[in-house]
């Protein structure tokens, strides 16, 4: 998983970009755990419990991304691809315009924990700079 942290030099926001197969990532980080050491602490955990076979499974839903952990793997997708809605407007359609948007990405548990503790370190830094 290739991903790279950066510091939004319009808006002073910390940004993640993630490689195309991983891409949902990158929002899902900013949106739904943002500068937030609560929710880092609260994945962590979620991770924590599948590892020492606590849980089996953990689903976070968060505003507009879920997370599901399982024994070694994890799954970030948008909340609207859960629901199966994928409305687009008549003029894009007529047009036929491609839209390959990835609406989902796995990866192993361990390069999440990894990702986790390094956007920790980005935003931290990230906010000490501001």
């Amino acid at each position: 998983m290739e991903y790279q942290f950066i510091d939004d030099p319009i808006t002073g926001t910390a940004i993640a970009k993630f490689s195309l197969d991983h891409e949902v990532i990158g929002p899902w980080l900013e949106v739904e755990v943002g500068t937030d050491s609560a929710k880092l602490t609260q994945l962590l955990a979620a991770m924590t419990a599948i590892e020492e076979d606590k849980q089996s499974e953990i689903t976070i839903t968060g505003s507009e991304y879920t997370v599901s952990f399982s024994r070694g793997d994890v799954t970030v997708q948008t909340n609207a691809s859960m629901d199966g809605i994928e409305i687009l407007p008549d003029s894009l359609i007529e047009e036929n315009i491609d839209f390959d948007q990835q609406d989902c990405s796995s990866c192993g548990s361990e390069d999440f924990r990894e990702l986790l503790l390094s956007w920790a370190k980005f935003v931290q830094k990230h906010q000490s700079l501001a």
